[in-house]
C-alpha cells in the first residue's frame, strides 16, 4: 500500500473530463507535459497518476490556480501512441483525493494528495433513495434512447449509494461543474440525492425534447399533405386555363415581360426567376421575394422614352418665366441645350448648380426638364451614407430594394428623364461604404451604359438620362467626383432682385395657396423692401416667402371673421403683422468705435458680416483669440499682430506695448465656427484701433488676406460679401485690388449704393479706416483710390 502522505504522484490536468473512482475511462492526451506525466507513471510500480479537471477547457497551459482541488487517483491500464503524436490511455479510478501540494515541474506536474474517505450510512432512507434513483434512470434510458439498455443491468445490481451515484453521473449529459461537484461530495447519501435531482431535470428535458419532436413530425406531415393538395389544385387550374379561363399568374408575368421589351441579361434573369416561381408553392416566402423582384423588373422603362424637343426660344421663354435674374446661369443652360441639339451622341456633361439655399437651384432643373420635354425626378442625397442607397441591396437581405437611381427611373416612367441629384455634397462615408464612390459610376458616361443595380443583378443603361446636381458648397465633394461635374455658380439675390421675384412670383403664388385674391391683399414695393430689410437676412428668398405667407394667414383670418374685406399693406403696417424687426443693422446704427471693425465672410448660405472686437488690458503681451475660430483665421490674427509689432512706430503706437498689455480678439456668435484668411485686414485694423485708441469708421466693411509685409492679396466670394454689406446697410467696402476682375459680376445698381474701394496694402486701408489718418493719405496713383466729386470711388469716376 502506498503512503500518500510522503509520495508525490505525476499529475495530469484534464479538459472537460472528470474521472470517477472504480470507473474505467479512455483518455486522449496531446500536451507534452501530460504525456511526460503518463510516462513517469508507467515507470512506477503502482502505475498511479493523479487526474484533476481544469476549470477552463480553453486554457492551453494551465497553472495551479486553473485546477480544481479535488481529483481522482487512477491506475494506468493501457497506453497507445497514435501517428499524430496523441496518446490514447485507459485509466481506472482508484479513490477520491484532495490536492495537498502541487509542484509545476519543468517536465510535468507532481502532487502530494490525501484520500477523501466516503461517508456511508446504511439505513432505510438510503435504501429507498437507491430504489428511486434506479427507477428514474430506467425511465431516462427509455425516454432518451441515447443510452444502451444493457447499462440498466449494470446499474440495477448496485446496492452502494456512492457507487450508484458515480455510475449514473457518467451516463448523464452533465456540465463539468456538475460532475466536479459530484466528485467532491464525500457523503454517499448526499451525493446520490444530488445526482437524483440532476436526473429529474434530465428526465424533464427528455420529455420536452420528445414533445417538440412529435410536433415537428406532425407539421412535416401536414406540410406534405398541403403540398399534395396544392399541386392537385394547380393542375386543375392549368386545365381550366387551357379551356379559356382566366390567365394564370405565370402567364400574366410572361405577357408583362414581353410587353415591357426586356432584353439581354435582364430577360434571362426574368425567365429564370419565372421558371423558379412556377415550380414553387405560392405561399412560400421565396415565392413572395421572386414576385416582388419580377414586379420591379417589369415596371422599369426598358424601352419607353420621352420624345425630346429642344427649342431654344421656347427654353429661353420658360427660364425667363420661371426665374428672375440669373442671366449667366440661364445663358449657360441654353448653351448646354444647344450642344445637345446639335450633337448626335450625348456629350456626357453633368451640370452642377452651386449656390446658397433658396436661390432656385431645384426649380432651375425643373425648368430644364420642361424645356427638353422630359420627365423630371428628384433624388435627395442629404444624409445618405450607405453605398446600397445608390447601387441597391442584394436580394439575399430581407426587405431588399433597388437603389435610388433605379427607383427614380421607375417613378419617372421613361428611360430618358432629367434626374436631379439634390445636395450631392451632403453624402458621407460610413462603415456601410462610400456612396460618393458609387456615384462615380452613375455619372461617368463611359460606365453608366451598363449600370448594374445589386437588386436587379442585370445591367440598365443610364446613357440617355440627363443628370443635374445641386450643392451648397463643393468643399466636401471628392476630387474624382468634382472632375465629372461642370460647375455653374449661383450667387445670392440682391435686394432689387428679391423685390422683383416677390412681385412676379412669390406674392401671386402665396395668395393662391391661401385662397386670397389680389384685391383682398395688396403688397407694394416699399412694403416688400421693408420686409426684406428688417425681417430677412439671407441669400435666397425662402425667409421672404415665409414672411409673406405669415401676412397672408393673418389677412385670411381677418377676412373669414369679416373684420375686413381687403388689406392694402403699407410699410408702417408690417410690424403689426410680423412683430418687431428681426434684423438690427448694428453697423448703420453705431458710429466710429475703438476696437470694433466690420469684416466680411462667405458661407454656404451666402455672404455674412462679422463684427471683430478687440480689447486691451494690463498684461505681458498675450494674444487671446475667441469666438470658435479655425486654424486659418487664428494664423491671420497672428500675422496681423506680427505686422502691428513690426510697424508700431509708423502707426503711432508705443513699440513696447506688448510688454504692458494683453490683447483679446473676439468675433461674436461664438457658437458658430469661423475660418478662412479673408478676415486678416479687418483683424489688423481692429488691433490698431484698440491699441492706439483711435476710433474706426462704423459704416465701412472690409475683406482681404494680409501678408507679414502688409500686402493684401485676393479672396473669393466678392459678390456675396458685397451683397451682405448692402443688406447690413454698409455704405463702403474695402476689397483687394486683385479682385477688381470680379466687379463685372456685381450689378450696377449695387455699385451705385455701395462704395467699392480696391486696395493693395495696409497703409491704404489705415488711411480709409481712421479719421485722424485722412491727412496722411498716400498720394493718388494706380495703386491708390482717387477722389471724385467729394466721394472716393473704386473706378476713379463720379458716381
Amino acid at each position: 500500500m502506498v503512503d500518500l502522505s510522503t509520495t508525490f504522484f505525476p499529475l495530469i490536468p484534464l479538459r472537460d473530463v472528470v474521472v470517477f473512482p472504480q470507473m474505467v475511462t479512455p483518455l486522449f492526451v496531446s500536451r507534452q507535459k501530460s504525456i511526460a506525466a503518463l510516462e513517469q507513471s508507467l515507470m512506477r510500480d503502482d502505475r498511479l497518476v493523479v487526474l484533476v479537471a481544469q476549470k477552463d477547457a480553453e486554457t492551453e497551459e494551465p497553472k495551479l490556480d486553473d485546477l480544481y482541488q479535488v481529483g481522482t487517483l487512477a491506475e494506468v491500464m493501457q497506453m497507445l501512441k497514435l501517428p499524430d503524436g496523441t496518446v490514447k490511455v485507459l485509466v481506472e479510478g482508484s479513490m477520491r483525493v484532495a490536492l495537498d501540494q502541487v509542484e509545476d515541474g519543468a517536465e510535468h506536474f507532481t502532487a502530494q494528495v490525501t484520500e477523501l474517505s466516503e461517508v456511508l450510512v446504511d439505513d432505510e432512507t438510503t435504501r429507498t433513495l437507491i430504489k428511486i434513483s434506479v427507477e428514474k434512470f430506467e425511465q431516462y434510458v427509455k425516454s432518451t434512447k441515447k443510452i444502451n439498455p444493457e447499462s440498466l443491468l449494470a446499474v440495477s445490481g448496485i446496492g452502494q449509494p456512492g457507487r450508484l451515484a458515480d455510475i449514473i453521473a457518467t451516463y448523464l449529459g452533465l456540465t463539468l461543474a456538475e460532475r466536479q461537484r459530484s466528485l467532491e461530495i464525500t457523503d454517499a447519501t448526499e451525493r446520490l440525492e444530488y445526482i437524483g435531482q440532476l436526473l429529474s431535470r434530465e428526465l424533464e428535458l427528455a420529455d420536452l425534447e420528445q414533445q417538440i419532436h412529435d410536433k415537428v413530425r406532425f407539421n412535416l406531415e401536414k406540410t406534405q399533405r398541403e403540398y399534395y393538395l396544392r399541386e392537385k389544385m394547380r393542375i386543375i387550374q392549368d386545365e381550366l386555363s387551357a379551356e379559356g379561363g382566366e390567365l394564370s399568374e405565370i402567364n400574366e408575368y410572361k405577357q408583362k415581360i414581353k410587353k415591357c421589351k426586356i432584353t439581354g441579361v435582364a430577360l434571362e434573369k426574368a425567365t429564370k426567376e419565372l421558371s423558379r416561381l412556377e415550380k414553387m408553392m405560392p405561399q412560400s416566402a421565396e415565392a413572395a421575394v421572386i414576385r416582388t423582384y419580377l414586379d420591379v423588373l417589369v415596371s422599369l422603362p426598358w424601352g419607353k422614352r420621352s420624345k425630346e424637343v429642344i427649342d431654344l426660344r421656347r427654353a429661353d421663354a420658360i427660364l425667363a418665366e420661371d426665374h428672375y435674374g440669373l442671366e449667366k446661369v440661364k445663358e449657360r443652360i441654353l448653351e448646354y441645350l444647344a450642344v445637345r441639339k446639335l450633337a448626335k451622341e450625348p456629350t456626357g456633361t453633368i451640370l452642377c448648380l452651386v449656390g446658397p439655399p433658396g436661390v432656385g437651384k431645384t426649380s432651375l432643373v425643373k425648368s430644364i426638364a420642361k424645356a427638353m420635354n422630359r420627365q423630371f425626378s428628384r433624388i435627395s442625397l442629404g444624409g445618405v451614407s450607405d453605398e446600397a442607397e445608390i447601387r441597391g441591396h442584394r436580394r439575399t437581405y430581407i426587405g431588399a430594394m433597388p437603389g435610388r437611381i433605379i427607383q427614380a427611373l421607375k417613378q419617372s416612367g421613361t428611360k430618358n428623364p432629367v434626374i436631379l441629384l439634390d445636395e450631392i455634397e451632403k453624402m458621407s462615408r460610413s462603415y456601410q461604404g462610400d456612396p460618393m464612390a458609387a456615384m462615380l459610376e452613375v455619372l461617368d458616361p463611359d460606365q453608366n451604359d451598363n449600370f448594374t443595380d445589386h437588386y436587379l443583378d442585370a445591367p440598365f443603361s443610364l446613357s440617355e438620362v440627363v443628370f443635374v446636381a445641386t450643392a451648397n458648397t463643393l468643399d466636401h465633394v471628392p476630387r474624382p467626383l468634382h472632375d465629372r461635374l461642370e460647375i455653374i455658380p449661383i450667387s445670392g439675390y440682391t435686394e432689387e432682385e428679391k423685390v422683383a421675384i416677390a412681385e412676379n412670383h412669390i406674392v401671386p403664388k402665396t395668395l393662391r395657396k391661401h385662397g386670397l385674391s389680389g384685391k383682398q391683399l395688396k403688397l407694394n414695393s416699399p412694403t416688400l423692401r421693408k420686409i426684406i430689410q428688417e425681417y430677412t437676412r439671407e441669400a435666397g428668398v425662402r425667409g421672404l416667402e415665409r414672411s409673406i405667407a405669415s401676412i397672408c394667414r393673418k389677412v385670411a383670418s381677418q377676412v373669414v371673421k369679416e373684420e375686413v374685406e381687403s388689406v392694402k399693406m403699407q410699410p408702417n403696417m408690417v410690424a403689426k403683422f410680423l412683430g418687431p424687426p428681426r434684423v438690427v443693422r448694428e453697423n448703420e446704427v453705431k458710429g466710429p468705435q475703438v476696437g470694433i471693425v466690420t469684416g466680411l465672410a462667405w458661407t454656404e448660405t451666402g455672404g455674412e458680416t462679422l463684427s471683430i472686437e478687440v480689447n486691451t488690458m494690463p498684461g505681458k503681451g498675450n494674444l487671446q483669440l475667441t469666438g470658435q475660430l479655425g486654424d486659418i483665421m487664428k494664423e491671420s490674427a497672428q500675422a496681423a499682430f506680427s505686422y502691428l509689432r513690426s510697424h508700431a512706430e509708423s502707426l503711432g503706437i508705443d513699440p513696447n506695448f506688448q510688454e504692458t498689455q494683453d490683447i483679446h480678439v473676439h468675433i461674436p456668435e461664438g457658437a458658430t465656427p469661423k475660418d478662412g484668411p479673408s478676415a486678416g485686414v479687418a483683424m489688423c485694423c481692429a488691433l490698431v484701433s484698440a491699441i492706439s485708441k483711435r476710433p474706426a469708421r462704423g459704416n465701412l466693411a472690409m475683406t482681404g488676406e494680409i501678408t507679414l509685409r502688409g500686402r493684401i492679396i485676393g479672396i473669393g466670394g466678392l459678390k456675396e460679401k458685397v451683397l451682405a454689406a448692402l443688406r447690413a446697410g454698409i455704405k463702403t467696402v474695402i476689397f483687394p485690388r486683385a479682385n477688381e476682375k470680379d466687379l463685372i459680376d456685381i450689378p450696377d445698381y449695387v455699385k451705385e449704393k455701395v462704395e467699392l474701394i480696391p486696395v493693395s496694402h495696409l497703409d491704404e486701408v489705415f488711411a480709409l479706416v481712421f479719421k485722424d489718418s485722412a491727412k496722411k493719405r498716400p498720394p493718388a496713383g494706380k495703386s491708390r483710390p482717387t477722389i471724385a466729386g467729394g466721394r472716393r470711388t473704386a473706378m476713379g469716376r463720379r458716381d
